[in-house]
């Protein structure tokens, strides 16, 4: 794993410049939702938009998403309410992180065309491959099932709908 203290000065700018975008975040929000229905017929979208502020035609984006991942289902077919497909233990946070954004560090890693120093001429290339790595497994280690009992408090009401 990458050690932070000592990580390069220079470097620093653009690590913390590294952001989640927001339809990761609602992303999550949206998944917590799901996952915390005691509803066997599941959570409908305009309950789920309601209660996290999110915008209808923003959430369907995030739904559809999260159901091309495989992460929900309608439970009943179209109109009816959304349910996880699989245990909350068994979904991770690269499961859901993946469902919106491709995790690319740097273009070279996954694309060797890029540039032409991205084969074994490029001494920086095991660094970035590495740092991808750990920044993989950091999120394939918390399950949505921990991020549920991590959580203090409900997200409701803490930002503005999109």
């Amino acid at each position: 794993m990458i050690a932070l203290n000592f990580f390069p000065i220079y470097l620093w700018k653009y690590f913390f410049n590294m952001r989640v975008n927001s339809k990761i975040r609602y992303g999550l929000r949206t998944i917590i939702e799901i996952a915390n229905s005691t509803d066997p017929n599941g959570v409908l979208q305009k309950d789920i938009a309601k209660s996290q502020h999110i915008s209808l035609k923003y959430l369907d984006s995030i739904i559809s998403a999260l159901k091309l991942k495989g992460l929900v289902a309608n439970s009943k077919g179209r109109g009816s309410g959304y349910r996880l497909t699989r245990e909350p233990k068994d979904i991770t946070m690269l499961d859901i992180y993946t469902a919106f954004e491709q995790i690319i560090v740097i273009e070279c890693i996954n694309n060797m065309g890029f540039c032409e120093r991205a084969t074994h001429q490029c001494k920086a290339q095991n660094y970035w491959s590495q740092f991808s790595h750990d920044f993989k497994e950091l999120l394939s280690k918390k399950s949505l099932e921990q991020i549920i009992q991590d959580t203090y408090y409900e997200c409701k009401d803490l930002e503005t709908t999109i």
